[in-house]
């Protein structure tokens, strides 16, 4: 399929922008090299599945039973990762856990969790306006709560104990389940030297997709330094949860999409920051 006009512009000629972007870096580094941009690929973090399976399939077997009323989706990654545990250690799971899948309310925190279901050819009944844990709050307050169990996929390893509370004070009866964890990808020596660029001032850019992104810059580095680095470049967030995380460490993400939370968007509002529109620029 031929790429729209823009992307052969070059656009980003000359731009160095760096991605700590894992799963999909291959597909987000090409967007923003058709646009002439330089990438620096540095993958800070890694998506594994969870190290023991039994908990995880010991909670799919109480929700097959009927044990969850609503499931909150937190993450596209999480539903796919239960599907993944069932076909790996417990196929005979799979049709009942979409059966009920269907039958629960389902409340999604933002747009991907809504694209995993769509893949099942489902759709939540609740979905965060704002796609943070304190959207999903707001998203569930009008509804009485009183009694129902719900099921919680978490993000990573996160407890989530905002949403927990919530849950409990609203009288319902949280059922958590965590799929996948986060493993460090790169080699410390690695996130250093990419910190080290960033001091530097030859990067132009930095996009943050995830959360843990951001705390594991700041695992390998003292806050103070990696706010010195971050000040030195233009910072990008995916989205809201990303950009508050960022918030949290003291930076503040300059370039974030206005709607849509994915890479594309992140792409187009890092050209529409970066654009090059003069030759002497």
């Amino acid at each position: 399929m031929p790429q729209p006009p823009f992307t052969s512009e070059a656009t980003l000629s000359g731009r160095v922008i760096a991605i700590p972007e894992t799963r999909e870096l291959d597909v987000f580094a090409a967007m923003l090299e058709r646009r002439g941009a330089t990438v620096l690929r540095c993958p800070l973090v890694a998506i594994l599945d969870a190290p023991d399976p039994a908990p995880v399939l010991e909670w799919i077997r109480q929700f097959n039973a009927g044990g969850c009323d609503d499931l909150i989706l937190l993450t596209g990654e999480g539903l796919r990762r239960l599907l993944a545990c069932i076909d790996r250690h417990a196929p005979e799971l799979r049709a009942p856990f979409v059966e009920r899948l269907a039958a629960v309310r389902k409340i999604t925190r933002g747009p991907k969790p809504a694209r995993a279901l769509r893949e099942l050819g489902l759709k939540p009944e609740i979905a965060a306006d704002v796609p943070t844990t304190a959207g999903v709050i707001a998203a569930l307050t009008p509804f009485d709560l009183t009694g129902r169990r719900v099921g919680v996929q978490l993000y990573g390893t996160e407890p989530n104990l905002p949403l927990m509370e919530f849950l409990q004070q609203a009288g319902a009866v949280p059922l958590t389940v965590a799929p996948y964890v986060y493993a460090d990808k790169s080699a410390d020596e690695a996130v250093r030297a990419l910190l080290d660029q960033l001091a530097a001032g030859v990067v132009d850019a930095i996009a943050f997709t995830s959360t843990p992104q951001v705390t594991r810059l700041f695992a390998v580095a003292d806050a103070a330094t990696v706010q010195a680095a971050l000040s030195k470049t233009l910072v990008a967030a995916v989205g809201p949860v990303v950009a508050e995380t960022l918030a949290s460490r003291g930076i503040q993400a300059q370039i974030t999409p206005t709607e849509s939370f994915f890479l594309k968007p992140l792409t187009t509002a890092l050209e529409a920051r970066l654009s090059v529109k003069h030759p002497g620029e």
